[in-house]
């Protein structure tokens, strides 16, 4: 008799809108800048975050770009992906699209907003909940083809942003492990917000100095992109622009399978 466990998994396969062998998937994991709060301010004399509701044309929803849902099941990629604003994960399938039309780009986003590296350790809750999403989300097919990575900020401060660099660099080598990649290509983002600006150049340095130590490591740098008026959080503007930065990074040591067309 099939386990309750195994005959979710067989439900999701069949009721997913899309099954395919060549879905290219990627993980998206990271704090709140790879969330995505582009778009997103307090209202007047209030705490409270609300979405201005805006989507450029490059965060559009497209057919072949699909989001793995907190229901573990796949799904029309639509903003806002993690459900709160704006972030790098549609700009960056869109621009995998754009130089290879015929693929499908399969996102699992797994962000947790304000979180420091040792919450992603392995054991964590969130490394938990993040190896699980992405060994689902290849059940039925696909391969898992990278990790986008964009979190530090909350490690920048003493002492946490001196082990920065041994953490992410553990981490990266914990996730391989687990899902059995020991190539998994990681594209990760230097950080330009958070803490004080000695620590933050640490944790910069930490993550300009994995991609040059570890391979099949792009580190893409976020200097010069534009923050919100909270000067943390990155603006609409610049999730577009650094989604297409990713896609950029990535297509220089990894590849995506196109899906045959059966018409």
């Amino acid at each position: 008799m099939m386990s309750p466990f195994f005959f979710f998994l067989f439900l999701s396969y069949f009721t997913s809108p899309v099954v395919s062998t060549n879905r290219n998937i990627f993980i998206l994991g990271g704090q709140s800048n790879m969330v995505g709060l582009g778009g997103v301010y307090k209202l007047p004399n209030s705490t409270t975050l609300v979405w201005d509701g805006v989507v450029p044309e490059e965060c559009q929803p497209n057919p072949l770009i699909l989001s793995f849902s907190s229901n573990f099941t796949w799904e029309k990629a639509i903003e806002p992906l993690h459900g709160d604003g704006i972030g790098p994960g549609i700009p960056f399938a869109r621009s995998i699209l754009d130089s290879n039309p015929e693929v499908e780009i399969g996102l699992v986003p797994c962000a947790s907003i304000g979180t420091n590296i040792a919450q992603w350790a392995r054991g964590s809750d969130l490394y938990g909940k993040m190896l699980s999403r992405a060994q689902m989300a290849v059940f039925g097919g696909g391969e898992i083809r990278g990790l986008l990575w964009y979190q530090g900020e909350s490690d920048a401060h003493l002492p946490n942003a001196n082990y920065y660099k041994t953490s992410f660099q553990q981490f990266i080598s914990d996730l391989r492990s687990d899902l059995m990649l020991p190539s998994l290509p990681v594209i990760e983002v230097a950080i330009i917000s958070g803490g004080d600006q000695t620590s933050r150049d640490i944790v910069r340095d930490a993550q300009i100095q994995t991609a040059a130590e570890l391979d099949n490591v792009e580190c893409v740098d976020a200097m010069g992109l534009q923050l919100g008026p909270d000067n943390l959080h990155l603006t609409t503007a610049s999730q577009v622009q650094l989604g297409k930065m990713l896609a950029d990074a990535y297509l220089t040591i990894g590849n995506v399978t196109s899906t045959p067309n059966n018409s």
